[in-house]
């Protein structure tokens, strides 16, 4: 029987109790003192970028069409709504589900379902959001809490691993995942006060948090204690931007502060990145998702506080990161025992973990160190992951999903989560709900701005704003990015100077693969990067990475990119010893893969020779429309499309023969 899209049959009947059904309406937002990032740099707001993009719109519909559906029918399955409803008293029963960080699947759904609605306005998944807003509302106690496991029954937690004591809230921060669920309920309650306009999830939020501020911090009556799995410190900080109240700031800052620190709390060791404090750590340790989300919220206290220690730490992390323990798809954490990043130089390919919520998590911070600095390294590395290692995890139906995105499979190998093949779900679901949330937000990426510059950082087919202080600027890319490297963006402005327009050089076009050294093209690009305006060659220079042009020479122009695109092969550093006499290819920002169905003759005998020459071909019917990779040898196909095709062998990283 075919659904209807956005309402599910049997999860109606749960949205309109009475308790909830009216919840939302007529909740305007009141006048929000909002607080400035501390960034110097900002995005264009998705609401301001109408993508018409033939990579990146049908991916987003995806999300937007079936995704968001289908993740939203497998929660009601699993019992994530009843929770809120048992914990509320609107229904009986013990603890649905097997994570004591379930509630936070509920979360990032209305996320992405609100970022949606920034760039796709729709009053029926409006509704829907509504409804479930509600129901979150009935979960939460009256002072505040929130967290359903705990409310529902405080002495059975659905996961072992999560120790009680004597059922008391906060008892086991290590791994109850109350602050975690926090987190995530922040984040999200912002994104749908944006969207909406209405207070119903932001107040929900501010309860919860108001009650976090009465618990936490320095005095008497507060509990000295920092999160075991951050994203909290980063939902408040958005809270704080929202609504000026410095105590969530502050708040942030304390359970960074206090991180490492014995004199607080008994310390987490490296798995939390609790081991030392983090101005004092240099290098990128333990859980990589953990790990990520607080250089994030590290970042966020550099910007607001101007905070040079932990600036220098979140400088010495990144590059520890990119240059000694990044895989070529800018996938992170290479060991599935406790889901870490490995050892400097640590890169397995078959059992590589690179978890998909550690890629968004990586995109989040690397964004947030772009609009510190307007460095385009930081872009090099967004681009990578986003064109590899995050939409990897993403099936071409919408419904299934990579948890781990490893760089080899024997079409066996098996553990934590899956690695051969991809899954219609996880006991452990955070990877699909997280891709759900970031997916529809990915618009807000592609510009960037100042009161005087407008940043292009990524190259995708759009139409979009660009307010400046007394101009608006509207800038239209069109293009075929990935697939070729031409670009068309014509620039028209209300007022005709007084700002510049800089277009980014990805570090591909200029011979680089990642910032670092850790990789390295065997063959550089023959051609070099051309601008023309209106035809014209233009003569360039690419400092910071970016082409940087005066409004009076573009505005009312077109102008034109053609970004050199050759098969690149690519090499490990020495130091990374499963790679040594391997190559890997790529094409432009793509990293590709081959697969046994596409050489089943010859698959184990795969080599590149260093000069071989290979063919480029468009293949509309293959994977929805890619370009390949072929010689006599073999047929290679874009990394982030593999094992669509059913079960079977893959490898990224393939022998060298000689010359």
């Amino acid at each position: 029987m075919k659904r209807n899209k956005l309402f599910l049959a049997t999860i109606i009947t749960l949205l309109i109790l009475s308790a909830c059904k009216n919840e939302a309406k007529n909740q305007e937002v009141g006048s929000v003192p909002e607080k400035e990032s501390g960034y110097e740099i900002t995005s264009v707001n998705i609401q301001n970028v109408k993508l018409t993009d033939e990579f990146w719109l049908p991916i987003i519909r995806r999300v937007q069409e079936k995704t968001i559906e289908y993740a939203i029918e497998k929660c009601e399955e699993e019992g994530r709504f009843d929770n809120f409803l048992i914990a509320g008293g609107k229904m009986e029963g013990s603890v649905r589900g097997v994570m004591p960080f379930d509630d936070s699947d509920v979360y990032k759904i209305i996320e992405g379902a609100s970022n949606s609605l920034i760039s796709s306005p729709n009053p029926k998944l409006e509704t829907l959001l509504d409804s479930l807003v509600g129901i979150i509302k009935i979960g939460q106690e009256p002072d505040g809490y929130l967290t359903t496991w705990r409310t529902i029954d405080p002495a059975k937690p659905p996961a072992t691993w999560v120790e009680v004591k004597e059922g008391k809230r906060w008892e086991s921060l290590a791994a109850s995942h109350e602050l975690y669920n926090a987190g995530h309920m922040y984040e999200a309650a912002v994104v749908h006060y944006k969207a909406t306009g209405k207070r119903n999830f932001l107040d929900i939020a501010i309860k919860n948090a108001d009650l976090m501020v009465e618990t936490f911090g320095e005095g008497e009556d507060k509990i000295a204690a920092v999160p075991g799995h951050q994203i909290i410190e980063t939902g408040l900080i958005k809270l704080y931007e929202v609504t000026g109240k410095e105590d969530y700031l502050d708040l942030a800052k304390y359970f960074l502060d206090n991180r490492g620190n014995p004199d607080n709390h008994e310390l987490f060791g490296p798995y939390s990145q609790d081991h030392v404090p983090v101005i004092e750590q240099d290098e990128v340790v333990g859980h990589a998702v953990r790990a990520v989300y607080m250089y994030a919220a590290m970042t966020d206290i550099a910007a607001i506080k101007n905070d040079s220690a932990y600036m220098n730490a979140v400088d010495n992390l990144w590059d520890n990161m990119v240059s000694k323990k990044m895989y070529i798809t800018g996938g992170i954490g290479a060991r599935h025992d406790q889901e870490a990043f490995g050892d400097n130089y640590e890169l397995p390919n078959l059992t590589a973990y690179n978890e998909t919520c550690a890629s968004i998590g990586d995109v989040y911070w690397n964004h947030r160190l772009f609009n510190m600095s307007g460095d385009s390294k930081y872009y090099d590395v967004i681009e990578r992951t986003l064109y590899n290692g995050l939409i990897s995890g993403l099936s071409l139906s919408g419904t299934e999903f990579f948890y781990p995105n490893a760089l080899e499979s024997d079409g066996k190998y098996e553990f934590n989560q899956g690695a051969a093949t991809r899954k219609s779900w996880f006991d452990c679901s955070c990877c699909p709900t997280n891709v759900v949330r970031f997916i529809p937000a990915m618009p807000g990426l592609i510009y960037s701005k100042t009161d005087k510059d407008i940043y292009v950082n990524l190259y995708a087919s759009n139409e979009a704003t660009v307010d400046l202080p007394n101009n608006a600027v509207q800038v239209i890319q069109k293009t075929n990015y990935p697939w070729d490297g031409n670009v068309e963006i014509h620039v028209k402005a209300s007022q005709a100077d007084n700002f510049s327009l800089k277009m980014r050089i990805p570090g591909w076009a200029n011979n680089e693969v990642l910032p670092g050294g850790l990789y390295d093209y065997v063959n550089n690009v023959s051609d070099k990067v051309e601008v023309y305006i209106d035809g014209q060659k233009e003569v360039i220079n690419s400092l910071g990475g970016y082409v940087t042009l005066s409004s009076e020479k573009v505005n009312g122009k077109t102008i034109e990119l053609k970004f050199p695109m050759e098969v690149r092969k690519v090499e490990t550093s020495d130091k990374v010893a499963e790679n040594r006499g391997k190559i890997a290819l790529e094409y432009g920002p793509l990293v590709y893969a081959v697969e046994e169905i596409d050489n089943k003759g010859n698959y184990d005998e795969i080599t590149i020779p260093l000069n071989d020459d290979f063919k480029v071909q468009m293949e509309p019917n293959l994977l929805g429309g890619v370009n390949t990779i072929q010689d006599d040898n073999l047929k290679a196909i874009p990394y982030y499309v593999w094992s669509n095709r059913g079960v079977g062998k893959m490898k990224v990283w393939l022998d060298s023969s000689p010359k």
